[in-house]
């Protein structure tokens, strides 16, 4: 059987027509115009198949508790290059200041002013909507910082949806070091699960490490489509 035959013969079983050796196009089974002789049955709507439930707990041999999703969110994020640190809530305005250490940074308007070190005033650019900072601005900044709306520990992907402490899309993409908080309540543990706890008519960024792409020759290439660093900063 070819790869061709294969995976139409697969199409047919989902959609009920039973085995199929030929290689007769998939819409004369649904259509309910089997050859003659063949013991194909007509797929009706009442015949369709229940459509497959998804996973909507992360579940292993039991369910994963924090630790475990935190340390599997970890291995994924510094699996794909990114830098990530968990630290108390009561230390995230050090962690963070560790980070951006001389650095000209931009800041959305939303961002918890308690997480900020007081050090770090006077390179802080705040942007918000109704006052964004031009793009060429942005390009001449150092970094940005943002919380996050949820994070996908089986993925490693954070994602923004563009609330106060998150900003404008902009302004994660054009900085070439991102630092982002991720606090501990809002990691999920598969994607199904991550979807549910969001908005999705918002303005959704995934992240999963700092931007990279690669050539034919597999040549890394790094900041191609957003920054080219990425700090995680876990507060627990």
């Amino acid at each position: 059987m070819s790869a061709r035959d294969e995976i139409l013969a697969r199409v047919r079983e989902a959609l009920g027509a039973g085995s199929v050796q030929g290689s007769r196009p998939v819409g004369a089974l649904v259509q309910g115009s089997p050859s003659v002789g063949s013991d194909r049955q007509e797929v009706t709507p009442e015949r369709a198949p229940e459509p497959s439930a998804y996973r909507t707990p992360y579940r292993t041999e039991s369910e994963m508790d924090e630790d475990g999703l935190v340390e599997l969110l970890v291995d994924r994020l510094e699996d794909y290059k990114a830098r990530v640190e968990v630290v108390a809530r009561g230390e995230l305005a050090g962690a963070i200041r560790k980070r951006l250490d001389g650095k000209r940074f931009v800041v959305p308007h939303g961002f918890p002013t308690e997480w900020l070190h007081p050090a770090l005033a006077d390179r802080a650019v705040t942007d918000s909507r109704e006052a964004p900072i031009a793009v060429e601005r942005l390009d001449a900044l150092d970094a940005v910082v943002t919380s996050s709306a949820v994070s996908i520990a089986e993925t490693g992907t954070i994602v923004l949806d563009g609330s106060p402490d998150q900003g404008r899309r902009a302004i994660s993409l054009v900085p070439d070091h991102h630092v982002c908080v991720v606090p501990v309540e809002t990691i999920a543990g598969i994607v199904p699960e991550g979807f549910a706890r969001l908005d999705v008519t918002r303005p959704l960024t995934l992240i999963s490490g700092p931007s990279a792409t690669s050539d034919i020759e597999l040549e890394r290439v790094e900041g191609v489509h957003g920054p080219r660093m990425l700090d995680v900063i876990i507060a627990r």
